[in-house]
């Protein structure tokens, strides 16, 4: 596959800029949630003085820049580069020296539509299908309680809804009595077929429980009463599609790996190609662009945004907060024959992790290289709409 990398440097367009002036056209042909609304108003502030900041000067030379706050949304694509570092920083500490698997469960199209309405549920169901399809082929082909960490994504490349779930799974799992690590195949995990299989019976029994409790009542789609039972069978005649890559071998690349997943929004600024007011055009595979209005790209952007207080992160098996005595043990188990366990470097103050990750130096005065000091201004949210107000609380 052609890769195409961003230009380098600061993006030449900013998403938040088509959400401040094409924002009103969306809500005039598309009915936003409250949690979508809350976004895009979080997106249109960040880094702007209606959140405050400070004024960087340099008594040396005089030099002056403002540098305001940013939303610190997590949709927003300006504010999750500091969080993913500190995020793999953690999850380094408890990362198992082992090889790891990339395995991908996706949700049919013939769900996307009710996934759209009720998010927090089918996602759910599609998290607790997904992982315990994993851990129970553990039990029943290794004999073994494996690790599992999972990442949602619902887009393509062109902003599509698309849900799917990326799972990062351990090439083997501790022995159901704890004396030893039992490793996987070399080659793969568990037969991709079964795990479909059982994904899909496994979604279906939680599509049924969430049907007979009511959930669906407004779903446009069952007004019919025998809508339902005919989306069941078509999708007990679908091959639910699971995807498996072959093992990591170093856990550092297992680190890189994780990180480019985990908080990700549906697209970054570096993307944007061209902003016109009756255009925008951004990059996707192989080097191809789309070409959107403004209002449509936003229709795509916003309907990733998850509901309030979802978690796209989880972790399961050996991986679970529940599980550190488990996960101890298969460390030991493991320890004596690696040699690939990663080190952590001291804790960094937020400038230092930020000049790590961009370069971009923050203590320092660009002109003469002293030390510069930080005036607090204060923000300007009079001038915001309530819904911005809320958003930077």
């Amino acid at each position: 596959m052609k890769h195409c990398p961003a230009p380098a440097g600061r993006p030449r367009f900013d998403i938040a800029d088509i959400v401040r002036q094409h924002r009103a056209t969306l809500e005039a042909e598309v009915h936003l949630t409250l949690a979508q609304r809350k976004v895009l108003s979080a997106m249109a502030l960040c880094r702007t003085a209606a959140l405050g900041g400070h004024v960087d000067t340099c008594r040396s030379c005089g030099f002056e820049r403002p540098a305001y706050n940013s939303c610190r949304n997590r949709h927003c694509p300006k504010c999750q580069a500091l969080r993913q570092e500190r995020w793999i920083a953690a999850r380094t500490e408890r990362l198992l020296p082992a090889r790891h698997f990339h395995v991908v469960f996706t949700l049919p199209s013939e769900l996307r539509g009710i996934g759209k309405c009720y998010p927090r549920e089918i996602f759910g169901a599609l998290f607790a299908a997904a992982s315990e399809t994993l851990l129970e082929l553990g039990e029943s082909r290794l004999s073994a309680m494996i690790g599992v960490t999972m990442v949602l994504h619902t887009w393509t490349r062109d902003l599509r809804f698309h849900p799917h779930v990326h799972a990062l799974v351990t090439a083997g799992g501790l022995a159901s009595d704890g004396s030893r690590w039992v490793p996987s195949g070399r080659k793969y995990l568990f037969p991709v077929e079964v795990m479909g299989m059982l994904l899909r019976a496994k979604m279906m029994a939680a599509l049924r429980r969430l049907h007979a409790h009511g959930t669906f009542e407004y779903f446009e789609d069952f007004a019919d009463p025998e809508a339902f039972d005919r989306m069941m069978g078509k999708l007990a005649r679908t091959k639910w599609v699971v995807y498996a890559k072959e093992p990591f071998k170093r856990v550092d690349h297992v680190l890189k790996y994780l990180g480019r997943y985990t908080h990700r929004v549906g697209i970054a600024n570096s993307r944007l190609v061209l902003v016109r007011d009756d255009a925008v055009i951004f990059r996707t595979k192989n080097c191809k662009t789309v070409t959107l209005p403004p209002a449509e790209f936003l229709r795509r952007f916003v309907q990733h945004v998850l509901p309030d207080g979802f978690h796209k992160i989880r972790h399961y098996g050996l991986y679970a907060g529940a599980s550190d005595n488990a996960r101890a043990q298969a460390l030991e188990r493991l320890a004596p024959a690696t040699a690939t366990a990663t080190t952590t470097n001291a804790a960094l103050s937020w400038p230092d992790e930020l000049r790590e990750l961009t370069g971009h130096d923050v203590q320092h005065c660009p002109r003469c290289g002293d030390i510069l000091e930080h005036h607090p201004v204060v923000a300007m949210l009079a001038r915001a709409p309530p819904l911005a107000r809320e958003a930077a609380a």
